[in-house]
């Protein structure tokens, strides 16, 4: 199966260019990352001086200005090729918040440093041990007093947070019990964590089934400059927002990408494997799941790009990102599940590097939103039914 070339691919020299850079890390290189929980420092260091980590980011300040698609093709071909962008993509979906809502001081000290590599944005404190995906019902508190605010709380499934300068926190500054609607009061700002590291910032791993560098991070009467407030208080989950269909659209990319991974991994050995005088990929059995797959990524694919065209034009585009988060995430997963299959017991062996990208592809149909809530919203904003929650 070579990879689908659509007409007029306006990205095809950004994924062969990348394909390139990730051949410089085979499987080898993420099973060491892997088998040693590590970062994979030279592989994002490798992205960050090509350019590609900065693409998002206006050439006014250092970066590549290219619009989404164009880091969705960045992030699908690094899982295409075999590798995993978990180590680096909130860069992305997070700098979006920075570009629309940052102040124009915000702007000029962050984005050139985090273009050149100097200083990596690539924590997100959102979720919280209580509340979940209930982003409203977060506890933790950021308090005014004077040029400062004093943030006291928790945050879970923070990843990359050891490996990160700089982390975008949404923090609630107005109780709620004191604001008309529970998605008022919450507010966004730009840590500075290596300043803030033992003075008020704990930051604690979590050690998951796949290798994502997640941690929980805790506030205690942590200081963070009032000048470290993006656009206006209490409207920080708006802010957000702005960034989940984007976040959405990038990760369906990483999604599709997996799919097409696993599928030319099962597809050649398939044809490689014989048994009984015959190679397996003729058995239908063997065949069809594969075939399956394939067909379900490809309408995963369509969808997603839909989505970033309309995402582009500045149209909504809530129904594309979630959906076709939902069905790239699923797609992956039946392509993971006919490889592995395919390979038998060899699906299992560390060295095929199967069983990583087995692990890895299954986090994206609970992360960053589960597939019950894309349900919900496609339910209740899309076909008009009564909210389910």
């Amino acid at each position: 199966m070579d990879q689908p070339i659509l007409a007029a691919d306006p990205h095809a020299e950004i994924r062969e260019e990348v394909a390139k850079l990730c051949a410089r890390f085979p499987g080898e290189y993420w099973r060491n990352v892997d088998r040693e929980r590590a970062y994979p420092t030279e592989f994002v260091q490798a992205l960050t001086e090509a350019g590609y980590l900065g693409a998002l980011i206006p050439e006014e300040y250092g970066g590549a200005g290219l619009p989404l698609s164009a880091a969705a093709a960045i992030l699908e071909e690094i899982h295409r090729s075999g590798g995993n962008a978990g180590a680096c993509h909130a860069q992305m979906y997070i700098m979006g918040t920075i570009l629309k809502h940052g102040s124009p001081d915000q702007k000029k000290r962050y984005l050139p440093k985090i273009a050149s590599g100097e200083l990596r944005l690539q924590a997100f404190g959102v979720t919280e041990p209580t509340s979940g995906t209930d982003t409203t019902a977060l506890r933790t508190v950021a308090k005014r007093e004077g040029d400062r605010y004093i943030v006291n709380g928790q945050k879970i499934w923070t990843s990359r947070a050891e490996h990160s300068d700089l982390m975008l926190l949404l923090a609630r500054t107005t109780p709620r019990s004191e604001v008309a609607k529970k998605t008022e009061g919450l507010s966004t700002f730009i840590v500075d964590m290596k300043a803030a590291l033992g003075h008020g910032l704990t930051i604690r791993p979590i050690r998951t089934m796949m290798n994502h560098n997640t941690t929980e991070v805790f506030f205690d009467n942590m200081e963070v400059p009032a000048e470290n407030l993006v656009g206006q208080e209490g409207r920080g989950f708006r802010y957000i927002l702005d960034g989940m269909n984007a976040e959405r659209l990038l990760i369906s990319s990483e999604s599709i990408g997996d799919a097409k991974w696993f599928i030319r991994k099962a597809v050649d050995y398939s044809k490689e494997r014989v048994l009984f005088g015959r190679p397996i990929g003729q058995n239908q059995g063997v065949q069809f799941p594969i075939a399956r797959a394939y067909a379900q990524m490809r309408a995963a694919e369509a969808l997603l790009r839909q989505g970033l065209a309309k995402f582009e034009t500045g149209q909504p585009c809530g129904e594309e990102a979630n959906m076709s988060k939902m069905l790239a995430a699923e797609a992956a997963w039946a392509a993971g599940e006919a490889c592995i299959q395919t390979h038998g017991g060899f699906g299992f062996a560390e060295e095929y590097d199967v069983e990583r990208k087995y692990r890895e592809a299954r986090l994206y149909q609970v992360a960053p939103i589960s597939t019950n809530l894309v349900l919900s919203y496609v339910g209740e904003h899309v076909l008009g039914m009564p909210r389910s929650y």
